[in-house]
């Protein structure tokens, strides 16, 4: 029975899920304000307490490394550094917009149009967006992302051969997203968003695999570099100025 327990503090959500083997994982998912700090370790204790596990039961440690907020990736990667070394687990990093696709895959309108390519697009505030092309063949296989992950304007997705569109892009910045091409409404999901479930879709088989890290090699994945200037650098920019 493989163990997994899988996070997700990089968007405006905190989510936590616990693989029990061939039982439903248990789960918690909820908005959060002002942060997923405080609610993240109990949720961790409560899920393990309710399974009658310890950390050092687990198999290994999954986690949404980003892109997406930059203060909740970083915690979220902090969250498992210190849990992975505590219990010397390995660790499976997942990109946030591959975890939405294996999200979307399950969606019933999803399985009905199967689209044999399909986006997911996310806000990545700052008037930009994150997003990725994936190939999609069957519900019993992963989707294959082609290519990087993309940071652009709206305007500049390229939806060339895709028959889908999910992501928070969507009610976020809505026709501009479509300055080139169309898609009916009906293959259009802007409702759904990454949570530690579709984290844990994702690391289940990559465990199986062997495309697991060590604690050591865990870093957040940042597309956009420069996330915010440090304050030397805007000393250093307003010198210059004077």
């Amino acid at each position: 029975m493989t163990r997994i327990l899988a996070i997700d503090t990089s968007s405006a959500w905190c989510s936590v899920a616990l693989s029990l083997g061939d039982s439903e994982p248990t789960f918690r998912h909820q908005p959060v304000a002002a942060g997923a700090s405080q609610l993240l370790l109990p949720w961790i204790e409560e899920l393990l307490l309710e399974s009658k596990l310890a950390i050092a039961d687990l198999d290994a440690v999954a986690v949404g490394v980003g892109p997406g907020a930059f203060t909740g990736v970083r915690l979220g990667v902090a969250a498992v550094q210190g849990l992975a070394v505590a219990a010397n687990l390995p660790v499976i990093p997942v990109a946030s917009l591959d975890s939405i696709a294996m999200q979307l895959i399950a969606n019933p309108n999803f399985q009905k149009v199967h689209p044999s390519q399909f986006v997911i697009a996310i806000d990545a505030r700052m008037d930009e967006i994150y997003w990725a092309k994936y190939e999609y063949k069957s519900p019993g296989i992963a989707p294959k992302r082609l290519g990087d992950i993309h940071l652009s304007s709206p305007e500049s997705i390229d939806l060339n051969g895709a028959e889908y569109l999910a992501g928070s892009a969507i009610p976020a910045f809505g026709n501009r997203l479509f300055k080139h091409r169309e898609l009916p409404k009906d293959r259009l999901d802007g409702d759904i968003n990454v949570s530690a479930l579709g984290v844990l879709n994702c690391a289940i088989p990559k465990f199986a695999s062997g495309k697991h890290i060590s604690v050591h090699e865990l870093e957040p994945l940042y597309v956009r570099n420069k996330v915010a200037l440090t304050t030397e650098e805007r000393e250093q920019a307003f010198k210059k100025s004077e």
